[in-house]
């Protein structure tokens, strides 16, 4: 609870300090402007822009000709000067860049008019279009340009003339047509801030009781100092509120937190939609077992429960009752269902009985949450099992390998393919740490048939990098391409649970090489003529397109083809020299088995299996 409240307060921050950042100029909507500026001013493409890329950030990454102000927050000036720009001007998309000081486009070859919308950019101090082929009669809206200090529009097509050079109110010098105005020759000194490389200071000189610069920095730091003052006062007032909202919760939950549900203290008060629709909170836990295996909630409130899984949808914990009896419970948070399409789905599952899938033992259901409660298994899980193995804590023999993969197959075939199957629920969560083992190290599929009920918008579907098929569905070929990878776990020894890594491409990429036995773990590389067929069957599966993967009946018995060559091999025959070889060959011959690239040597009496 209190990582979901830093979540939140943590993404209120992250959206306040967008809306500020929005509000005070936008950096995407300056780049989207300024990128289609460019865009229009060179078709060419001689800026050598990437028409179809991703818009960066401006100031982030020095666009050519463009500079930004010291904080490198906004655009301030544009230079493209002698660069052959072939194009028009977009007015209307520059102008949105709210800070824009200077432009400078002088000696390119830029074509149209001078649209009237120039009077837009407000903040220009500085406009040298001189050297083009600009075309048109001179705007009157550039004498509504109340900041701009020069401007040079010389040496292109146009007609007419600025009349009102000079104004009372400030200092104003232009270039235009190739006359120099009369203001301008009064002041032959400033002739060269019209030079391309003058710094930039000499380009905003001013009359001494007006400095533009300096206001215009007054105006920014006194507007960032509001910005940083607000955003100071609502982090402050967030994590107040975060602070006091956890310490109300743990004062009220600490009982919940530790026995695992919320104990009613009352009967809810009845509304109107209480008249339409099933109550809104069970007080008692609905069992799928016999009499004498029940127990009360209050049984679950008052037992040891210890923590042992923790995420942002879901918990696991570990409860032993007084009697001694461990359950394995799973709190379920966020989920989008209403009470009676969930009790329907649980009754479904409870009643679902296969030697390997995970028995639900009973649920509870109230608004806040659900509770599922299973048998503990004590041999843990088959992540717990293969990394024990890589660490070398224990053996895992091929045969088992075999047998838990068969497993897993038929728990997969009867949720689909199973009798009275009117409703299928897909899985939607397939991986090592979900597959269960008794006492007999045979499987248990757990986590079933909720998953369809997890908000996408939350992060709680779909989460298991590695294991989720690239559609990302609730579908059979999804099941069967998550069903894939754990069968490449077993072969490879990898897991991708604890690196992540994407065991498919990994796989596909030794197998294109033809190093198909670099594949296999050692223990399996011990009898890799007769893993071949399972790791066929493992690629059918991860295939990128869902139409290529089989059905997982046809993966049950395909796996079962695999188990049945393995009954039929004698120990002699396992340790003949015949048996361990492997030959990789350039092309496929007559007494050689193609698996899709993977190729080998027949041994004779072996039981492959059809190619999928």
């Amino acid at each position: 609870m209190e990582l979901v409240l830093l979540l939140r307060v943590l993404v209120s921050i992250a959206s306040i300090t967008l809306l500020v950042t929005s509000c005070n100029g936008g950096k995407f909507s300056e780049s989207t402007s300024l990128l289609n500026f460019i865009r229009a001013v060179d078709p060419e493409n001689v800026l050598r822009i990437e028409r179809n890329r991703i818009v960066s950030d401006p100031c982030s990454y020095k666009w050519k000709g463009v500079n930004c102000n010291p904080g490198g927050t906004t655009v301030i000036e544009i230079r493209l000067v002698n660069l052959n720009l072939t194009g028009i001007l977009d007015v209307e998309s520059i102008c949105k860049l709210p800070n824009l000081e200077v432009l400078s486009l002088a000696g390119n070859s830029i074509q149209g008019t001078i649209p009237d919308s120039i009077w837009k950019c407000k903040s220009l101090t500085y406009l040298d279009l001189s050297r083009n082929s600009l075309s048109g009669s001179i705007p009157t809206a550039l004498t509504k340009l109340k900041s701009l200090r020069r401007l040079d529009i010389s040496q292109n097509h146009l007609t007419g003339r600025i009349t009102n050079c000079r104004s009372s109110k400030r200092s104003f010098s232009c270039l235009q047509n190739g006359l120099i105005t009369q203001d301008l020759k009064q002041n032959r000194a400033n002739l060269s801030a019209f030079q391309e490389n003058v710094p930039r200071k000499a380009l905003s000189e001013s009359s001494p009781d007006t400095n533009p610069e300096t206001e215009h920095h007054k105006l920014h730091t006194k507007r960032g100092l509001w910005i940083l003052l607000g955003i100071g006062i609502v982090i402050l007032v967030l994590v107040l509120l975060f602070m006091i909202t956890r310490a109300v919760k743990r004062a009220r939950d600490k009982k919940i937190l530790k026995a695992l549900a919320n104990t009613p203290s009352k009967t809810p008060p009845i509304k109107a939609a209480d008249k339409v629709q099933p109550q809104e909170r069970r007080t008692e836990l609905v069992f799928f077992v016999e009499l004498e295996e029940r127990f009360k909630l209050e049984d679950l409130l008052e037992a040891t429960a210890g923590l042992r899984t923790k995420g942002l949808c879901s918990s696991l914990y570990i409860v032993q009752l007084k009697n001694n009896a461990i359950f394995a419970v799973k709190r379920l948070k966020k989920l989008r269902v209403s009470f009676q399409v969930f009790g329907q789905t649980m009754r479904k599952i409870g009643n679902l009985k296969h030697p390997n899938i995970l028995p639900l033992v009973a649920y509870n259901s109230t608004k806040e949450e659900k509770l599922l409660i299973y048998k503990y298994q004590r041999n843990e899980n088959l992540l717990t099992l293969l990394a024990n193995y890589t660490e070398g804590k224990r053996i895992f023999s091929w045969k088992l390998r075999l047998s838990i993969a068969a497993g897993i197959a038929e728990g997969l075939n009867f949720i689909y393919h199973g009798p009275d199957n009117d409703e299928i629920i897909p899985h939607g969560n397939i991986k090592l740490s979900n597959i269960l083992l008794n006492d007999d190290e045979e499987p248990l599929i757990s986590e079933y048939g909720y998953s369809r009920f997890l908000d996408p918008s939350k992060d709680c579907l779909f989460k298991s990098k590695g294991y989720t098929a690239p559609e990302k569905s609730l579908t059979e070929k999804s099941d069967v391409f998550s069903f894939g990878v754990v069968l490449l776990e077993l072969l490879t020894g990898k897991i991708v649970e604890n690196n992540g890594i994407d065991l498919p491409r990994w796989v596909k990429s030794v197998v294109r090489e033809e190093w198909t036995v670099e594949v296999f773990d050692k223990e399996v590389a011990e009898i890799e003529m007769y893993a071949i067929p399972m790791l066929n069957v493992a690629l059918k599966c991860v295939s990128h397109r869902p139409r290529e993967r089989p059905t997982i009946a046809e993966v049950r018995e395909k796996i079962a083809e695999v188990v049945s060559s393995l009954e039929d091999l004698s120990p002699s025959s396992m340790a003949s020299s015949e048996f361990s070889q492997l030959v990789s060959i350039p092309s496929v011959t007559p007494d050689t088995l193609s698996t899709r690239g993977i190729k080998i040597k027949p041994v004779k009496g072996a039981h492959y299996g059809r190619v999928l």
